[in-house]
């Protein structure tokens, strides 16, 4: 049986670890649940709409047999993320922590609809090198609403708070949002209702043959 003591390095990586394969594998787990598994990754501006469509895909998978589970931005510093802030440092360490989550998701067999603005194109990279070094598929989906729009909705007020000097670092007023650069998927939330959106998901998840079209 492999061994795993955990024995941290100077640079605050484990060293001594020795990966456990069991004997279920992937195709395994995709026969149970009759598909695959894989990432979403919904990256878009505060108020742009991600939670909200993550929230009416997971609605719509389920509604057609498939396994999928929201890891959402906020919920997620409830508990695994809670001792990590907001500064640059802070939110490429958030962004690892789900990337790895995600993949154990996927390789589960679960689709994983992760929903967070991820303002760093870096970091978003990262995660999908994670998946891809995995075998894993990983779609990005940009959910591209203007900053104006998001403004208006300010669900959080935290818009309000930003504007009057409240809240520092904010992505789109002083911090800044990099835009995808060849994301698998496109949405604009300000012209699409979320189960649009959804809707539109769900279709690419079939072109991209992760689920069967019904």
């Amino acid at each position: 049986m492999s061994t795993k003591q955990p024995n941290p390095s100077s640079s605050g990586q484990s060293t001594n670890i020795v990966w456990h394969d069991g004997e279920v594998n992937r195709a395994d787990r995709a026969k149970v649940l009759g598909h695959d598994g894989c990432t979403l990754w919904l990256t878009g501006l505060s108020g742009s709409g991600k939670s909200t469509v993550g929230v009416a895909l997971e609605k719509a998978l389920n509604s057609r047999g498939v396994l999928a589970y929201r890891l959402d931005g906020d919920n997620v510093r409830h508990g695994l993320n809670a001792n990590l802030g907001f500064g640059a440092d802070d939110r490429k360490e958030n962004i690892r922590r789900i990337g790895e989550v995600a993949k154990l998701f996927a390789d589960s067999g679960v689709i994983t609809i992760s929903s967070f603005i991820s303002p760093y194109q870096r970091d978003r990279d990262q995660v999908r090198k994670i998946h891809d070094d995995a075998g894993l598929k990983f779609l990005e989906v940009f959910i591209n609403t203007p900053i104006e729009i998001c403004e208006q909705r300010d669900p959080k007020g935290l818009y309000k708070k930003a504007r009057a000097g409240e809240i520092k670092g904010f992505t789109g007023i002083d911090d800044p949002y990099q835009e995808p650069k060849n994301p698998e998927i496109v949405v604009d939330t300000g012209t699409l209702s979320a189960e649009q959106a959804a809707n539109e998901l769900v279709e690419a998840l079939v072109r991209h043959k992760i689920i069967s079209a019904e």
